[in-house]
């Protein structure tokens, strides 16, 4: 049908009347995590798509590691590509069996860290330091049981997969007897996080290893930087090939007390999935009728998800915002709407002023203070 046969109420979106999308159905409200297991070696922490529908509606989810000293994350798997940020903690070791390989690497982790986990590859996490080791986990789950979630298959421990099989088939497998059996699955009594004494020996970080497969964007080179405003880091496979096994780009955004990052919005139709991961601040989102979607604090803690093509500025608290997101693709690409970069630079004087319905003397006025920013426009004293 075209457009020239559709009546269009001037108080009623195009793509509502469609039926594409309604406005009213997409809860952007950000969320806090929620416990999943919590032990004497640490806990972990997810966003239960039941709780948050728009992480099953885009297909994304997360979770958060917390491992205590000595905190022992028993070997698993998971059903979906994630890439992990350590939040807190220096002393961080993890161990990763990649898919389709017989070798085990091992990696030191620290704060500001970024680690790819591909789909199916086996991994345990260890924390060898004197404070907790806090990891987010942001991941894509089109391929999830269950979309919007992360779920996790142990080898060991009371949800060990080798506990689930008969003994008989274990027997058979393995080649033990009736008591070889029952040490195999049951010595370990132990769920997801365990607490090792110190005297365990486990394998040391290879140090030639961790710098292919981990990446500290804390300390990395910005493509953008504004005295007073903040800074953002885009990692991709480009600068980071190990991040392409995984699929997706992380972006971090640290904003100074009151700085604002101005409005944008990705050309490629990929979902984002924001983490505050220090701070406080507001976040603006914008929708596809030019109505506000969201208006909100946030602190850190919180979980967003933006829906593809919509538009976000986030505006920082008094102490700083830092947030960690991902995108669905391995080549991100961004429109500003504020900024000498931004998109209203590209159109000419006339098509401003036709569709801002301004005279010239406005549109070189907007134009001119465009190009006196950037995209992280400090506070205004």
């Amino acid at each position: 049908m075209s457009l020239s046969h559709i009546h269009q109420s001037p108080s009623i979106p195009f793509f509502q009347i469609t039926g594409k999308i309604k406005p009213m159905e997409l809860d952007l409200t950000p969320k806090t995590a929620e416990v999943l297991f919590e032990g004497d070696g640490g806990g972990y922490y997810t966003w239960w798509s039941s709780k948050v529908p728009l992480l099953a509606k885009t297909n994304v989810g997360a979770g958060r590691l917390v491992l205590q000293p000595q905190g022992f994350a028993l070997p698993h798997y998971a059903d979906i590509s994630k890439v992990g940020y350590v939040l807190e903690g220096n002393d961080g070791v993890a161990g990763m069996a990649l898919r389709n390989t017989r070798e085990e690497v091992v990696v030191k982790l620290k704060k500001g860290d970024v680690i790819p986990v591909p789909i199916g590859s086996v991994s345990w996490w260890f924390n060898d330091g004197d404070s907790d080791l806090v990891i987010i986990f942001l991941g894509e789950t089109s391929k999830a049981l269950i979309p919007g979630e992360i779920t996790y298959f142990f080898l060991t421990g009371l949800q060990g997969v080798i506990g689930g099989f008969s003994n008989e088939l274990t027997s058979k497998i393995y080649g033990l007897d009736k008591d070889g059996v029952e040490k195999l699955i049951k010595s370990q009594s132990g769920v997801l996080i365990i607490k090792l004494d110190k005297t365990q020996p486990l394998p040391k970080p290879q140090t030639e290893i961790t710098k292919k497969l981990v990446y500290n964007i804390d300390v990395a080179d910005p493509e953008n930087v504004v005295e007073n405003a903040g800074l953002i880091k885009t990692l991709t496979e480009q600068e980071f090939p190990f991040i392409g096994d995984v699929g997706l780009s992380v972006i971090r955004v640290k904003l100074e007390p009151g700085a604002i990052k101005a409005p944008s919005y990705p050309i490629n139709p990929t979902v984002r999935l924001i983490y505050i991961a220090r701070g406080s601040g507001k976040i603006e989102i914008v929708d596809f009728s030019g109505k506000s979607a969201l208006n909100t604090q946030v602190e850190a803690g919180h979980l967003l998800v933006v829906p593809q093509f919509f538009v976000v500025a986030q505006i920082a608290g008094e102490e700083g915002m830092e947030s960690f997101s991902i995108v669905i693709t391995t080549n991100p690409l961004f429109e500003e709407l504020g900024g000498r970069t931004s998109i209203w630079s590209a159109l000419s004087p006339s098509v401003q002023q036709a569709s801002l319905n301004v005279d010239s003397e406005f549109q070189s006025l907007f134009i001119s203070k465009i190009k006196e920013t950037t995209n992280l426009i400090p506070p205004t004293t």
